[in-house]
């Protein structure tokens, strides 16, 4: 079964050196979602060390759709989007805006 469009759930505005949380999840998809996640629709590695982008520290969680930053920098602003894949498709969450 195609996943479903995801919920996802980013935060508006975190201050510089704050911790912030992004969510992404869907449930009707066969077999379960893994979920990547985009920054102003470039794909965020899933380990923060091979970001040729900057020096971000965040964790992301393929099979949750937990996007964790550990202290956020400007470099971090932007519009987040997650998407949820399985062997029948994928789906794509609208971008969200995230402000720091």
């Amino acid at each position: 079964v195609k996943p479903m469009t995801p919920r996802c759930s980013v935060p508006k505005a975190v201050p510089v050196g704050k911790s912030a949380s992004l969510h992404c999840h869907e449930n009707e998809g066969f077999p379960k979602s893994t979920y990547s996640w985009y920054r102003n629709s470039e794909p965020l590695p899933p380990d923060s060390k091979s970001s040729k982008s900057h020096n971000s520290s965040y964790t992301l969680n393929p099979a949750t759709g937990t996007l964790v930053f550990h202290a956020v920098h400007k470099g971090d602003t932007g519009r987040y989007s997650c998407i949820a894949t399985n062997d029948a498709g994928f789906a794509k969450c609208e971008e969200q805006e995230m402000e720091v």
